[in-house]
């Protein structure tokens, strides 16, 4: 192994041998060779794109390298992303601690108080905010979250229309979303100057308002939104979270829905992302909401405690009849957002959106003093200035003093102001407009302390109603009390700094300190997404290198690093198939063929790319049934458009007859779609693209060691063959049009930013880089060694409910609980509960099969926390049939009372037939390195009977 990959995988030779022992092999190359079917194994290139490892040191300073191509300048473009200062102990204590950024999904909410209640204090944020009811646990940006606002008004709205007004002063990049997201559904656009007075059409069922708009104006639209309403419609309203600590709320301007972006609520620009969307809605609305809403329930003690509510995961189960394709959330960045209203609180908000609009009010007068045309008079932080035939001067004046201005056309300059601007900087913009310097006695700032902020608003859009009142928000003040706030709320979760999580299908591998170095650095960090060219050469290198490393690995033409998540990633694979049987005059192949057990997500991609979903059956083995598959493609030949098919399945196995698979549905004309989800159990050893791929979406916060986050940021970028390349999405704004290979995408935005979430490709350039082609494949290895290595060991305990050919697994393998339920009544539940006494996050539980356990241990485990693992699921399953020989009752028992909590322990009355000790100490090694979960087992269902998703009071808690 090279020095990188030693470190990242965690079982070294000597317990390789050992694990190989016990399955019979004789090397980890022949045992995965043995697993992969001969007939889809990657030929012997001699060659490779990808370059020989680098040691950490040479990672990071290539790094270096490409982070000093790109020009540290002072972006003032806006269009919904502004420079913004991270205070600092939000940077150490969130952004850059693995006890945040490292933790999974709170679908076991017990081991996730911390995170379930920053990101409830973040839907509170939010709902104080926009003034209406109820706010999700984030989404993925601005423009997609209008798209899912969009969608939300169809559902909710009784209208008969099809017809969605937009407004026309709305974000370009929000609008060419907004363009593919209808198209694919069948939805009517029509834009408008709401501003100027254009009169709505008789029929919608919505309509969507920019608040202020993308030139910076501000204006009451109440007219606009009772007329909605009076149409039948609903009123969809991208507002910015900083003005509306000084403008009137969407919610008492009469809107249902509110959408917008937290990135200036000190997360960093990160050339585009990852930043936390949010959707607020009015009441009644709440169970319209997509993504993640996160609730108060209560513990068996009857306190409280959050959890996911609702819809969550709403995708796995209601599949083609989702609203939403969106699994996961932007969880690490609304963290960050919420402490930062906590850290600053109502008053140090109201403060800084004081400060930007005044040095936006200065600097409008001073251009005006100057003889400048701005456009409106009522603004918040950004102006609009006409300069006949002299834009591209006054912004080439502007970036020659470090400057970003927009360019909007030839007679127009936008520039917006944020928390970072100086008077300095004000002074030397509105040199760019032709203003003069300072005489050599003058100072070269530009004073605007006693600017009137909004001055040109209107008294009755100031915001006079409170906000941000929760306790949470007026307590922790000092530093030392930030610390230690953001210190509890971390001791209250399980991520992978306390042991392994191994989630089926997650891929909870390593992220390695290196790898995460280079996202807080400024050159990356500090970067607009709509920077121009010459300002970004760095970040452009690394993505081409990233494109290029990808479509090696995986057999394809092109890749697209656009989709922020694995769901959108589907979305944009469809939509291109679309695109590409448009073009070939078949517009009329709409069917998309789905096994059974295929990821939820799949069939609500398909859904929204406008496509019909067929189920094609699975057999007793797991694999896709290949009678009933010939059976569908017959039925809908004419009509098929694609089959997405994840590989290896979604049951952990490799399917031998995938190939021919492909090919069947190739003969038919249609396209094949290979979900990448499982990639990790592939790489190295065979290609999607060598064996009938066409189009595949692939998990960086998977495969590629971006770390999850508590449930966000991902990466799910689209890697394609050439016929579907050019139909791969690009970006109004994007610096280049032409990728790697020269092939230009024609498609349109799938996300706000042209690059997605492109501050964290640095996670998964030096992965690549430090693994190089020879780790990633030793990686896959050992990844396949220990799923099969946990299989063989636990196999006489809890039935492997899939194998392949020789009985061997993939990276995971599913555990079969349900005949320890019918000979113990111990469920998956008990079992997932009283593994974190054991010290251990569960499993993924009942998905794909309900009452079982999916078990990914990735390569990144060593064998001493395998061997842990192994041994607590053995004497779970000693407890559950102590249970069944009558030791203990079946209604008190450590399994149906797990997991048991330090007050539950120190109690002065223990009434239970088990010892205090068995409770919270079934194995001796726990007694010094004891994880104490927070709360007792939650009841979900009271949750949802008793919705609440806002920051309990504190008596509460009393």
């Amino acid at each position: 192994m090279t020095a990188f990959a030693s470190r990242h995988i965690g079982t070294d030779a000597g317990a390789q041998r050992q694990m190989l022992a016990a399955l019979g092999f004789n090397s980890v190359d022949a045992l995965v060779q043995a697993a992969v079917p001969q007939s889809i194994h990657a030929a012997a290139r001699p060659t490779t794109g990808i370059p020989p490892a680098a040691t950490e040191a040479e990672a990071l300073a290539e790094l270096r390298e490409l982070a000093d191509q790109n020009r540290l300048a002072r972006p003032m473009i806006g269009l919904g992303y502004y420079d913004t200062f991270t205070p600092s102990v939000i940077t150490r204590n969130v952004l850059e601690n693995p006890s945040w950024y490292t933790a999974y999904t709170p679908y076991q909410p017990e081991i996730s108080q911390g995170r379930l209640e920053a990101l409830i204090t973040f839907q509170t944020m939010v709902t104080d905010l926009t003034g209406l009811a109820t706010a999700n646990a984030s989404m993925l940006d601005e423009a997609t979250a209008v798209a899912e606002g969009m969608l939300l008004a169809r559902r909710a709205s009784k209208a008969a229309s099809n017809v969605f007004v937009v407004d026309a002063d709305a974000f370009p990049q929000t609008k060419a979303v907004l363009r593919v997201r209808a198209r694919a559904v069948g939805i009517h656009l029509v834009e408008l100057a709401l501003a100027d007075g254009a009169e709505l059409p008789t029929e919608l069922f919505g309509v969507f308002v920019q608040y202020p708009g993308a030139s910076g104006r501000v204006w009451d639209p109440t007219g606009v939104l009772d007329a909605a309403h009076v149409a039948g419609g609903l009123a969809v309203v991208a507002a910015d979270l900083l003005a509306l600590t000084l403008l009137r709320s969407p919610g008492s301007l009469g809107a249902d829905v509110a959408v917008g972006t937290t990135q200036r609520f000190g997360v960093p620009l990160g050339f585009g992302g990852p930043h936390a969307g949010y959707m607020a809605v009015r009441q009644g609305l709440e169970r319209q909401l997509p993504g993640r809403l996160v609730g108060v329930s209560q513990d068996a003690d009857g306190q409280n405690a959050y959890r996911l509510a609702l819809q969550t995961r709403e995708q796995h189960i209601r599949r083609e009849k989702a609203t939403s394709n969106i699994c996961t959330a932007q969880v690490l960045l609304a963290v960050m957002a919420a402490m930062y209203a906590v850290y600053h609180g109502p008053e140090g908000l109201s403060e800084i959106a004081t400060d930007v609009a005044r040095k936006t009010e200065a600097l409008a007068q001073r251009l005006r003093d100057y003889g400048q045309n701005v456009h409106h008079d009522a603004f918040f932080d950004t102006l609009r200035v006409t300069v006949p035939g002299t834009a591209r001067t006054v912004v080439e004046r502007a970036r020659s003093r470090g400057y970003q201005l927009f360019w909007a056309d030839e007679a127009t300059v936008g520039v917006s102001v944020d928390e970072t601007t100086t008077a300095a900087d004000l002074a030397a913009v509105a040199w760019a407009f032709g203003a003069p310097e300072a005489d050599e006695h003058g100072d070269r700032d530009l004073a605007y302390a006693d600017a009137t902020p909004i001055a040109g608003v209107a008294a009755s859009l100031h915001r006079e109603d409170e906000y941000l009142t929760h306790p949470v928000f007026h307590t922790h003040r000092s530093e030392t009390a930030m610390m230690r706030y953001l210190k509890q709320l971390a001791d209250r979760d399980y991520a992978l700094d306390r042991g392994m999580i191994p989630l089926g299908s997650c891929t909870m591998k390593l992220n390695a300190a290196t790898e995460m170095a280079a996202i807080s650095w400024p050159e990356f960090a500090r970067v607009h997404p709509f920077a121009p060219e010459a300002d970004v050469r760095g970040y452009l290198a690394m993505i081409e290198q990233l494109e290029s490393w990808l479509a090696e690995l995986t057999g394809y033409d092109s890749v697209c690093l656009q989709p922020n998540a694995g769901s959108q990633g589907e979305l944009t694979g469809l939509l291109a198939i679309r695109g590409y049987h448009e073009a070939n005059g078949e517009a009329q192949r709409t069917v998309c063929l789905i096994p059974s057990s295929a990821h939820g997500t799949n069939a609500a991609s398909a859904v929204l790319a406008g496509m019909r979903v067929v189920v094609v059956a699975c057999d007793e083995a797991g694999n896709v049934d290949l009678g009933d598959l010939r059976a569908k493609i017959a039925e809908h030949a004419d009509a098929l458009a694609a089959l997405m098919i994840t590989y290896p399945s979604t049951h952990g196995v490799y399917e031998q007859d995938v190939a021919e698979i492909a090919a069947a549905v190739h003969d038919a004309g249609g396209q094949v779609y290979v979900d990448g989800a499982n990639l990790n159990a592939l790489l190295g050893f065979a290609r999607f693209g060598d064996f009938g791929g066409d189009v595949s979406h692939l998990n960086l916060h998977k495969t590629f060691a971006i770390p999850h986050g508590g449930g966000g940021p991902g990466i799910g970028p689209v890697a394609a063959k050439a016929h579907l390349a050019p139909y791969l999405p690009a970006h109004p704004l994007a610096q280049r049009a032409d990728h790697v290979g020269g092939v230009r995408f024609t498609g349109g935005p799938v996300a706000a930013a042209p690059y997605g979430s492109a501050g964290i490709l640095p996670i998964s350039w030096a992965y690549m880089r430090m693994m190089g082609s020879a780790g990633l494949r030793e990686a896959t290895a050992a990844a396949v060694l220990a799923a099969n290595y946990l299989a063989v060991r636990l196999h006489d305990h809890f039935p492997v409910l899939y194998t392949g050919v020789g009985g061997l697994v993939a990276h995971e393998c599913i555990l079969d609980l349900r005949p320890l339920r019918e000979q113990t009544g111990i469920s998956v539940d008990d079992v997932a509960k009283r593994l974190i006494d054991y010290g251990f996050h569960a499993p993924t539980m009942s998905f794909p099969v309900a009452g079982t356990l999916m078990v990914e241990p990735t390569e990144s485990e060593d064998l001493d926390e395998l061997e842990r693992f192994i041994e607590a699921m053995i004497a779970i399953k000693a407890e559950a049939f102590a249970v069944s020989a009558g030791q203990w009752p079946a209604d008190d028992n450590p399994l149906v009372n797990a997991p048991h909590t330090a007050q539950q322990i120190v109690a002065e009355q223990w009434t239970h037939p088990y010892s205090r000790e068995v409770a919270v100490y079934p194995t001796r090694a726990l007694v010094r390195t004891k994880y104490w979960p927070p709360v007792r087992r939650i009841d979900q269902a009271y949750g949802d009977r008793h919705l609440v998703c806002a920051c309990p009071p504190i008596e509460a808690f009393a």
